[in-house]
């Protein structure tokens, strides 16, 4: 058995600690299944000095930096560039480590010039194993991804292993145009998971059946990143799958996919039979939180709102045991994050499902390269939430768990809540905003000498140059960024983006597919707008919730059924909410192009 062994971040070209220790776990692992079996032949691919070779300072290596720590996967990176010194400081001490995935994620002639060097010791060593460890596995799955795209055969029969992977991160994605696609030609892709890895480590969003598996590997190394590869080479669960597998296709054993066990082969097969309406899913995760601690942040309707969206939707067909819920106390960031995981794991083409939120909304400043604010970032706040970082349930994390899903499932997000800042009117309206607290606020704001005023900072008033080019149409920006451009929205997936409008193209078509997957949005009130609530009767619920909930049962109960769209479902909402709140609050529809009059699941004419 030919290995060809891929280190990660580190210096691994200067270290000599790591390739025995690799051999020896590899040998362990497969002699464990196979006894006095020959010794695998194990060569070792070096590149470092392709990352000395380039620079480590540029601006745009800074920007996938800061990118990479803003992403909440690696919370101690950001901190270390907010303090003394600044980013500038810390550059020597990251570039064995995160400076070498920031080079790789930033620099595209850096990424080509490592695809050659990876594919030409692949064409010299003919491996039947490739294991990829961290930036390594970057590397390697750009290689291959790319190759197999352009009609090559450089991953044909190949075992694909990656551990200490980043390539999952949503900051990584990006490079391969926002989205991951399975090797098809391989014969299995093993991608090993730590979830206490902090190295920007992401698990990967594939559907585990057919010729790729994420296997948990959770190991705890007292003072360390928890990102070592040998650890990883030599867990009881590599020893299960891998090595297992393996080991039964080694000395020339005719290959075939690998034994999995009986109930989960039993489900690959109930999930490979698409045409099937009961193999489907319609599942649903429903948010409200009224009482927040805070005695002036509290609101009345959301429990309400909650009930009334579990009816509708059990009125157009999802089953109750598809639905789970979250209230007030229950509905911490953990316990969302929770049930996020449990709605789009295992999604499958056709599957319905929905992500309902009633509460507040916020927005948070976010820091640019230069420990600067210049960006909005929008989050939904937990019951939890006290404006620390990581605390809301931003973009950012919401795109890394739905830009894998099947282009055809269709995903919906529907959001009663705001983000410009919440206020009672005199009238009695409650709007669903937090407004941020004064140390928050101060670093969205700068002191006008001319008009002795605070004013917004220059950063968050304009899009910059960079900004605009991620969006080719300018109609589209607002929807996209915002009216300021800077605003990082809530189901837009713009973490998931390149730099530009063409080298995202270049991406998609580099990595033959479509881009990240788009949720279906179904939003309150337009961008600077509140969200408000509204008492029905003694009733109180989000006038947005109400609203939507009303026009789909008087569809239901027509006696002949029109046919509703998206599109009309908004334009009737607003319609509604206008004759009953007398502030302004435009419901809003964001989604491709093509779904906006696609007819409402569960409402076809009678």
């Amino acid at each position: 058995m030919r290995i060809l062994a891929i280190h990660g971040v580190g210096h691994g070209d200067a270290k000599t600690d790591w390739p025995p220790q690799w051999q020896q776990a590899v040998f362990q692992g497969l002699s464990a299944w196979r006894p006095g079996m020959e010794p695998p032949v194990l060569e070792f691919l070096h590149y470092d000095h392709f990352f000395e070779q380039a620079p480590l300072g540029a601006p745009e290596v800074t920007e996938a930096l800061v990118r990479l720590a803003a992403s909440g996967l690696f919370y101690g990176l950001s901190d270390k560039f907010r303090s003394r010194g600044g980013l500038g400081a810390a550059l020597d001490a990251v570039r064995w480590t995160a400076g070498m995935i920031a080079q790789w994620v930033a620099l595209e002639d850096l990424r080509a010039k490592l695809r050659a060097h990876l594919a030409q010791a692949i064409q010299q060593s003919q491996p039947d194993v490739i294991l990829a460890h961290s930036l390594g596995s970057l590397v390697a799955y750009d290689t291959l991804r790319r190759d197999e795209a352009a009609g090559g055969t450089l991953s044909r029969d190949l075992n694909f292993v990656t551990f200490g992977s980043q390539v999952g991160n949503p900051a990584v994605r990006a490079v391969f145009g926002g989205r991951l696609e399975p090797i098809a030609n391989c014969r299995f892709w093993w991608h090993l998971f730590n979830a206490e890895d902090d190295v920007f480590t992401c698990p990967v969003g594939l559907p585990d059946r057919g010729k790729f598996r994420q296997v948990d590997t959770f190991f705890d190394i007292p003072g360390a990143a928890d990102h070592d590869g040998a650890h990883y080479l030599a867990h009881e669960q590599t020893a299960l799958t891998v090595w297992q597998d393996l080991a039964s296709t080694a000395r020339g054993a005719k290959r075939s996919a690998p034994a999995q066990p009986a109930n989960l082969a039993a489900s690959h097969a109930r999930m490979a039979v698409k045409a099937k309406p009961d193999a489907l899913k319609q599942k649903a995760v429903l948010v409200g939180i009224a009482d927040y601690a805070d005695p002036a942040a509290r609101l009345d309707g959301p429990v309400n709102d909650v009930f009334a969206v579990s009816a509708a939707l059990q009125e157009l067909g999802f089953p109750p045991d598809g639905i789970r819920v979250a209230l007030n106390e229950r509905a911490t960031g953990e316990g969302i994050r929770e049930r996020l995981k449990w709605l789009l794991q295992d999604a499958q083409g056709g599957d319905q499902l929905f992500f309902f939120f009633a509460g507040h909304g916020a927005q948070i400043p976010g820091f640019g390269r230069d420990s600067e604010v210049d960006r909005l970032d929008e989050c939904l706040v937990p019951y939890d939430f006290d404006w620390s970082h990581g605390q809301g349930i931003s973009d950012d994390e919401l795109a890394a768990l739905y830009g894998q899903l099947p282009y055809d499932c269709q995903f919906t997000i529907m959001l009663d809540c705001c983000h410009a800042g919440g206020m009672t009117r005199g009238n009695g309206l409650r709007a669903r905003g937090l407004t941020p607290p004064d140390d928050v606020r101060h670093r969205m704001l700068r002191w006008d000498r001319k008009s002795q005023m605070w004013l917004p900072r220059v950063q968050l008033a304009r899009p910059t140059a960079q900004e605009e080019k991620k969006v080719a149409r300018a109609s589209d920006r607002t929807s996209w960024l915002g009216e300021s451009g800077s605003v990082r929205r809530l189901g837009r997936g713009t973490s998931l983006w390149t730099p530009s409008a063409t080298e995202y193209k270049a991406a998609k078509a580099a990595n033959d597919h479509h881009g990240p997957y788009v949720p279906m949005m179904l939003e309150a009130c337009a961008e600077g707008e509140l969200a408000y609530e509204y008492r029905h009767g003694v009733t109180a619920f989000g006038a947005f919730t109400f609203s939507v909930c009303s026009v789909l049962r008087q569809i239901a109960t027509e006696q002949k059924r029109p046919r509703l769209n998206y599109e009309d479902l908004i334009a009737r909402t607003g319609e509604r909410i206008a004759s009953v709140v007398p502030e302004p609050q435009t419901p809003q529809l964001h989604c491709a192009a093509f779904r906006r009059k696609e007819l409402i699941p569960g409402l076809s004419p009678l």
